[in-house]
């Protein structure tokens, strides 16, 4: 429990210092370092790691992604970035044929791909009108719910949602976890907008309300996509960079579906 703490404490510090520099390079930097890490614990997971050269071209990439904005020719790095990609990828192929099959070769194409696109949109919102709020808020919905799931499951908690993929996980925890998450995203938005921009933001409240709902049933969704990869792999954690908490995805599992359906939910106008 004390190691739990520390880190927790520690990932607390590091988080606060990277938001407060959300202006600078440093927010890209963080979110970079997040994607690589986290694509090189699924390429490990996965025991793809034992082929070098596409393990390297997917962990560039995946850090490479996040800078793509300071380019002046967005597209260009855009699909350049992932022409890239694939040329490396398919030379590695075509080189090491014997050794790499189909299925190797696809999930490291798939976690290069996937894991930085739903990673940038953290850059994205951080880069719009109330971005910092914005980037707080999608992490916020992506993390809380847990607590709200734990105290429900524990208490209420009697029909098991999957035990097969995540045998804590019960109905009724899922149910408080959506309401957990109902509730603090209103606060949040309160404060934010009648504390603090006095009014300026002009949130559509009923559906931050259902938004926060919805976001709780979006990461679980990540949670048990990433627990579901662990079982297949036979392992408890993806890492230990986080000592008692695990790794960089069983931190970010619910951030990789949260944020991009965040992304959705403001670039549609339906918060504000």
């Amino acid at each position: 429990m004390k190691t739990r703490i520390i880190s927790a404490a520690v990932a607390f510090v590091v988080a606060l210092v990277v938001l407060i520099l959300h202006e600078t390079i440093i927010f890209e930097i963080a979110i970079a370092l997040v994607s690589a890490g986290a694509v090189y614990e699924l390429l490990r997971a996965a025991n793809c790691i034992r082929f070098k050269g596409p393990t390297i071209a997917a962990v560039v990439y995946a850090a490479a992604y996040m800078f793509v904005g300071f380019a002046d020719n967005q597209y260009i790095w855009h699909y350049g970035l992932k022409g890239a990609l694939a040329i490396a990828i398919a030379l590695c192929f075509f080189k090491q044929h014997e050794e790499i099959n189909f299925y190797h070769l696809s999930f490291t194409l798939a976690s290069a791909l996937l894991v930085p696109a739903a990673l940038a949109t953290l850059v994205n919102m951080n880069n719009m009108k109330f971005g910092i709020f914005l980037v707080v808020l999608t992490l916020c919905c992506a993390w809380l719910a847990d607590s709200g799931a734990y105290f429900a499951g524990t208490f209420l908690g009697k029909h098991k949602l999957c035990p097969k993929i995540s045998p804590k996980k019960t109905i009724e925890g899922v149910g408080g976890g959506a309401v957990t998450n109902a509730i603090l995203c209103l606060i949040l938005c309160l404060v934010y907008d009648k504390g603090i921009k006095d009014g300026a933001v002009d949130f559509n409240y009923f559906m931050v309300v259902v938004v926060g709902a919805v976001s709780s049933l979006v990461g679980l969704a990540g949670d048990l996509s990433a627990s579901l990869i662990k079982r297949q792999c036979g392992i408890k954690d993806y890492g230990n960079i986080m000592p008692g908490h695990g790794g960089v995805m069983d931190r970010f599992d619910s951030v990789l579906f949260v944020a991009p359906f965040m992304y959705f939910v403001v670039s549609s106008g339906i918060l504000f």
